[in-house]
């Protein structure tokens, strides 16, 4: 089965919107750079991307994603490709390489 992995929102400044979560919230970063950081909560995971980086989404675990010419690898070794449904909603379907 088929799980949602993270949320993603775009926002103006990366570190500056990962501090307020961070000081606001009981979370973990697991990643972050100038354009996006990942951050981890108990339940789920929160995308902060740049307008010019990702469109806002969400993103479904498929561990058995297949490879093909719409597929990319990202910096944390993760490999997605996003699709959008009936509405133009953008959904990243993700695999993290074991």
């Amino acid at each position: 089965m088929d799980y949602i992995d993270h949320i993603a929102i775009q926002v103006k400044n990366i570190k500056k919107s990962t501090k307020w979560y961070v000081d606001n919230f009981k979370c973990k970063i697991l990643y972050i750079d100038d354009t996006w950081a990942f951050i981890e909560f108990e339940n789920i995971k929160l995308a902060l991307v740049t307008k010019n980086q990702h469109p806002p989404h969400f993103a479904i675990l498929d561990k058995n994603l297949k490879i093909d010419k719409n597929t990319v690898e990202h910096r944390d070794g993760s490999v997605s490709k996003y699709i959008q449904d009936n509405d133009k909603n953008f959904i990243e379907i993700i695999n993290y390489r074991d």
